[in-house]
C-alpha cells in the first residue's frame, strides 16, 4: 500500500536536492516558528461544534455547510493553494478516494483562500470532482483556529520562488491556513481533527475514513 505521507516525503527529498540551501533554511525557520507559536494546540478540537459557513465554489455559486450536512457527514480539507505541491498531491489522493467517502455516506470539500478562479484552474487541471471553496482572507479557517499571517521573511521566500500569494488570493493580508483535515458529523460536531504547522505533514486518508465509518 502506498501511503500519502510517503508521496509527500518524496516531494521533500526532491525539493532539498533542487532548492538552494539558504532558501530552504528560510522555509525551515518559518515552519519552526509557526510550530513554536503553539497554533497546533489552538485548532478546533474533536467534540467541538464546528462553525457554519457559506463560501463560493469555483463557479461562484454559494455553498452552505448546513446544506452539505443535511446530506451526510462532511470531510473538510483546508489547503494553502494550487501552488503548493503537497496540497495538490493530497487533493489528488482524496479524488482517488472520493468514492470511498461517498460509500460511507459522506461528502468532501476542499477549502482554500484562493480566488474562485484559481480554484477553478486547480479543479480542471487536476480533475477534481468535489467542490473547492474559496475562503477569502481565511475567515472560516480562522474560526477553526487554522489561520496565520505569513511573516516578512516568509513573504520574501515566496516571492523568491515566484509564488504571488496576494495575487492568487486577491488580497494583501498574506493569511494562509494550516493544512488541516476535519470530519464533521451531520449535526456539525467535530469527529476528527488534524492540522500541522509543518506543511509537509498530512494525516493519512485511512485515518480520516475511519471517522466516517
Amino acid at each position: 500500500m502506498e501511503y500519502l505521507q510517503d508521496r509527500l516525503d518524496e516531494i521533500t527529498a526532491s525539493t532539498r536536492s533542487l532548492v538552494q540551501p539558504e532558501r530552504l533554511a528560510v522555509s525551515e525557520r518559518a515552519v519552526a516558528d509557526l510550530y513554536a507559536s503553539g497554533i497546533e494546540t489552538r485548532i478546533l478540537p474533536v467534540g467541538a461544534q464546528a462553525p457554519g459557513f457559506a463560501l463560493p465554489d469555483a463557479s461562484g455559486r454559494l455553498v452552505r455547510s448546513t446544506d452539505l450536512l443535511a446530506l451526510g457527514p462532511l470531510v473538510l480539507d483546508f489547503f494553502r493553494g494550487r501552488w503548493c505541491p503537497y496540497c495538490v498531491t493530497e487533493l489528488e489522493t482524496w479524488q482517488g478516494l472520493y468514492s470511498a467517502v461517498r460509500k460511507r455516506g459522506g461528502l468532501l470539500v476542499g477549502i482554500s483562500p484562493q480566488l474562485p478562479r484559481q480554484n477553478e484552474f486547480l479543479a480542471i487541471q487536476h480533475e477534481l470532482s468535489f467542490p473547492i471553496l474559496s475562503d477569502a482572507g481565511c475567515a472560516v479557517a480562522g474560526e477553526f483556529g487554522l489561520a496565520y499571517e505569513v511573516p516578512p521573511a516568509g513573504r520574501e521566500y515566496y516571492r523568491s520562488i515566484l509564488v504571488n500569494i496576494p495575487l492568487i488570493n486577491g488580497d494583501e493580508s498574506w493569511r494562509l491556513p494550516l493544512p488541516a483535515t476535519y470530519v464533521l458529523s451531520k449535526d456539525g460536531v467535530v469527529l476528527f481533527a488534524a492540522a500541522h504547522a509543518d506543511f509537509r505533514v498530512r494525516p493519512e486518508p485511512a485515518e480520516v475514513l475511519e471517522a466516517l465509518a
